[in-house]
């Protein structure tokens, strides 16, 4: 119970802290330590502190939906369903659904994907289809998108030889390190998306669900 609260209090200041007025999320708040005020908002891993780094949304999508699973808070929907809105019809989000590496990317269209922000996405919009019944249809349909164009276009060469599933994921562009590469959470998302979908269409109960 200790751990549990901890985990909600958590989720409550980052919803309260992290996110601006289009649901998109910034990646760092800095606070003050003796008083918990907020100093400064910063996403040190996307192109600046205004745009909006795509793992960071499908973070907050992934993060927001699994919060409402385990807590039954109704402000946790409310924001991973704002969440999947903004990913989902976001104007520079590509045909297949597999993002950008910033969805504020200068270098768009041809700036790098982001295969594991994907497969993330995909894991929360198939277990969020399972939570939120009125828009069941459509989380699949959207997620069943997304994992057919990794299949068919990001799964890593045949003669890559790495023990990765996904290629074509991003770390870091402002750090320098990771760009268009194989990354082990890709693949994590990608196999927990894959499991989820199948249990679904089996009508299993669903991954990590009591």
């Amino acid at each position: 119970d200790r751990f549990a609260e901890a985990a909600t209090q958590h989720a409550r200041t980052t919803l309260a802290h992290h996110f601006r007025e289009d649901a998109s999320s910034v990646h760092v708040v800095e606070f003050d330590e003796a008083t918990g005020a907020r100093l400064a908002r910063k996403t040190w891993q996307g192109v600046s502190d205004a745009s909006a780094w795509s793992r960071g949304q499908a973070w907050a999508l992934y993060g927001y939906t699994m919060a409402y699973r385990a807590s039954g808070e109704a402000d946790f929907l409310a924001q991973a369903q704002r969440v999947a809105e903004l990913v989902l019809n976001h104007p520079r989000r590509p045909g297949d659904g597999v993002p950008y590496w910033d969805y504020d990317a200068p270098a768009i269209p041809d700036a790098p994907r982001a295969a594991s922000a994907a497969a993330v996405i995909a894991a929360a919009l198939v277990e969020l289809a399972g939570l939120a019944p009125d828009d069941r249809d459509r989380y699949l349909a959207e997620a069943d998108l997304i994992l057919a164009a990794l299949a068919q276009d990001y799964l890593v060469a045949d003669d890559l030889d790495e023990p990765f599933l996904l290629d074509h994921s991003v770390g870091s562009v402002p750090g320098g390190f990771e760009v268009d590469v194989p990354l082990t959470y890709a693949d994590t998302y990608y196999v927990e998306a894959l499991l989820r979908r199948q249990r679904l269409a089996d009508d299993r109960p669903a991954l990590g669900s009591r």
